[in-house]
């Protein structure tokens, strides 16, 4: 009754486009939103390919060229899941032309591009978000909880990583649209922007701004035979990256990922250490909380876990009954349902634009500082355009 639709044009077809399609699809069977998502066209460039996708996933029409996609008018929302050199340029166009616009991460290439972008969505005002969707494990969400209401008290340490192993091989290519990933001028860097990138939104989240970093990165197979020129080329990103990090709450952090983890496909756990209690969350048993709280009784004192799965936990009364699990493809579910409740409400959802381009800052510090050897700080936030 009286729902607003939302016409959305998809851009790529990869991981990611089925990721955020499937949420679009389920976000108003378990949420009650004023509005309610159309799957108006997916685009890419390959027509068989881009049309099978819309096929599959219920897109009510294609195109090849993303500028056509843009100058649409049957389109409201432009969805951004191409490779990290297209953000810019497609997210401009896309602001000039008065479309809200959901990115994936990392937001671009450097924070150089990322304040251009920023700007953009600012002057147009147009609403946006990036997809950093660790925010939206109900059990990430309530240690945000736990952590605003003061239950750690002050903060001593973070830490954070991310381990993966599917790079290992020499003989893995790099370029093209399974492997962009590995491509310096597709990607802008390896772990860093790719991994790292979610261990930085959630600690800024959770913790605040880091003001300062240390890094050190490392290439392991330096040469790889690239898909689209079919010769051997220098590997440009980062296989691995350690950092250190100071945040603005004087806490001290530890970060690192890596693509060379042998056993571990996507292993993300963080911890947080406060004066009061801990918490540990990780992504392989998404569901659970492990917290310390110093004030328990002495006996009885230690850490517990907790099944996040309740009525009155974060997310969890839209699905099913407690106890129940959820899984990954939720998160995008809950980042789809927030950013339309904030659509509703005239209120942004997180992180936008400008939220990422904090993390995008990090990055950048990161990266120069595994090339100085030396500890970077990370640039000052510009102030928002109004």
């Amino acid at each position: 009754m009286g729902e607003k639709l939302l016409n959305v044009g998809m851009i790529g077809y990869g991981f990611m486009g089925r990721a955020h399609s499937n949420a679009y699809r389920k976000v108003n069977n378990f949420f009650d939103l004023d509005y309610r998502p159309v799957l108006k066209a997916a685009c890419a460039r390959d027509k068989e390919k881009v049309g099978a996708f819309a096929k599959q996933w219920g897109y009510e029409s294609i195109e090849t060229d993303w500028r056509k996609l843009i100058e649409r008018k049957d389109i409201d929302a432009v969805d951004i899941c191409t490779p990290n050199n297209t953000h810019k340029e497609i997210a401009l166009a896309a602001a000039k032309a008065g479309k809200m616009i959901l990115c994936e991460k990392p937001l671009s290439m450097n924070a150089a591009e990322g304040e251009e972008m920023c700007r953009a969505v600012e002057a147009a005002q147009v609403p946006n978000m990036v997809w950093y969707n660790y925010r939206r494990v109900p059990a990430v969400t309530l240690a945000k909880e736990l952590i605003d209401a003061g239950k750690l008290g002050k903060i001593f340490h973070f830490r954070a990583k991310f381990l993966q192993d599917w790079t290992i091989s020499a003989d893995l290519p790099q370029g093209g649209t399974a492997l962009w990933r590995l491509d310096v001028n597709a990607a802008g860097s390896g772990v860093t922007g790719d991994l790292l990138a979610h261990c930085i939104d959630t600690a800024i989240w959770l913790n605040g701004s880091i003001s300062k970093v240390t890094a050190m990165t490392e290439t392991f197979i330096k040469q790889r035979q690239h898909n689209l020129t079919g010769k051997v080329e220098p590997v440009g990103i980062d296989d691995a990256c350690a950092f250190l990090a100071r945040f603005d709450n004087g806490s001290m952090a530890t970060f690192e990922s890596t693509r060379y983890a042998r056993g571990h496909k996507a292993r993300y756990v963080f911890e947080i250490n406060g004066a009061h209690a801990s918490i540990a969350w990780d992504l392989h048993d998404l569901h659970r909380m492990e917290y310390f709280d110093h004030k328990d009784e002495g006996t009885l004192r230690g850490w517990r876990s907790i099944h996040v799965t309740d009525g009155d936990h974060p997310y969890m009364k839209h699905w099913w009954v407690p106890g129940l699990q959820i899984g990954y493809e939720h998160t995008f579910v809950h980042q789809v349902a927030d950013f339309l409740e904030g659509l509703a409400k005239g209120k942004p959802a997180s992180p936008t634009f400008r939220d990422a381009l904090e993390t995008q800052k990090v990055c950048d510090a990161v990266l120069t500082s595994a090339r100085s050897g030396k500890w970077e700080g990370v640039a000052l936030m510009d102030d928002k355009v109004t």
